[in-house]
Protein backbone atom coordinates (compact mmCIF):
# COMPACT_ATOMS: atom_id res chain seq x y z
CA UNK A 1 0.00 0.00 0.00
CA UNK A 2 2.97 2.86 0.60
CA UNK A 3 3.84 1.71 -3.01
CA UNK A 4 0.33 2.98 -4.31
CA UNK A 5 -0.04 6.07 -1.87
CA UNK A 6 3.52 7.58 -3.28
CA UNK A 7 2.74 6.37 -6.82
CA UNK A 8 -0.70 8.15 -5.94
CA UNK A 9 1.20 11.63 -4.57
CA UNK A 10 3.56 11.84 -7.17
CA UNK A 11 0.98 11.66 -9.93
CA UNK A 12 -0.68 14.42 -8.26
CA UNK A 13 2.10 16.32 -8.00
CA UNK A 14 2.79 16.17 -11.73
CA UNK A 15 -0.16 16.88 -12.16
CA UNK A 16 -0.47 19.90 -10.33
CA UNK A 17 3.07 21.10 -11.68
CA UNK A 18 1.92 20.98 -15.37
CA UNK A 19 -1.64 23.18 -14.14
CA UNK A 20 0.66 26.05 -12.53
CA UNK A 21 2.98 26.27 -14.67
CA UNK A 22 0.76 26.58 -17.20
CA UNK A 23 -1.76 29.26 -15.56
CA UNK A 24 -4.84 29.57 -17.51
CA UNK A 25 -6.65 27.47 -20.17
CA UNK A 26 -8.26 28.42 -23.43
CA UNK A 27 -11.43 25.77 -22.94
CA UNK A 28 -11.76 22.84 -21.10
CA UNK A 29 -10.88 20.64 -23.88
CA UNK A 30 -7.09 22.34 -23.84
CA UNK A 31 -6.88 21.61 -20.39
CA UNK A 32 -7.71 17.95 -20.73
CA UNK A 33 -5.23 17.32 -24.00
CA UNK A 34 -2.23 18.91 -21.66
CA UNK A 35 -3.44 16.66 -18.48
CA UNK A 36 -3.27 13.56 -20.91
CA UNK A 37 -0.23 14.27 -23.03
CA UNK A 38 1.64 14.66 -19.35
CA UNK A 39 -0.21 11.60 -17.91
CA UNK A 40 1.33 10.05 -20.79
CA UNK A 41 4.92 11.52 -19.88
CA UNK A 42 4.23 10.67 -16.38
CA UNK A 43 3.44 7.28 -16.69
CA UNK A 44 6.39 6.62 -19.09
CA UNK A 45 8.65 6.74 -16.18
CA UNK A 46 6.78 4.43 -14.21
CA UNK A 47 8.29 0.89 -12.88
CA UNK A 48 6.88 -1.78 -11.88
CA UNK A 49 5.97 -2.78 -8.23
CA UNK A 50 8.13 -5.13 -6.13
CA UNK A 51 7.17 -7.87 -5.10
CA UNK A 52 3.22 -7.40 -6.92
CA UNK A 53 2.68 -10.99 -7.09
CA UNK A 54 2.61 -12.02 -3.45
CA UNK A 55 0.77 -8.92 -2.90
CA UNK A 56 -1.65 -10.52 -5.65
CA UNK A 57 -1.88 -13.63 -3.99
CA UNK A 58 -2.78 -12.34 -1.17
CA UNK A 59 -5.81 -9.82 -2.49
CA UNK A 60 -6.73 -12.85 -4.06
CA UNK A 61 -6.98 -14.57 -0.66
CA UNK A 62 -9.35 -11.58 0.70
CA UNK A 63 -11.03 -10.02 -2.30
CA UNK A 64 -11.21 -13.17 -5.11
CA UNK A 65 -14.55 -12.20 -6.24
CA UNK A 66 -13.92 -8.73 -7.05
CA UNK A 67 -10.69 -9.49 -8.43
CA UNK A 68 -12.41 -11.68 -11.25
CA UNK A 69 -15.01 -9.67 -11.64
CA UNK A 70 -12.74 -7.03 -12.26
CA UNK A 71 -10.92 -9.13 -15.06
CA UNK A 72 -13.96 -9.86 -16.77
CA UNK A 73 -15.42 -6.19 -16.84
Amino acid sequence: MIYTTNAIEALNRGLRKIIKNRGSFPSEEAALKLLYLALQNISAKWETVQHWREALNQFEILWGDRIRAAQRG
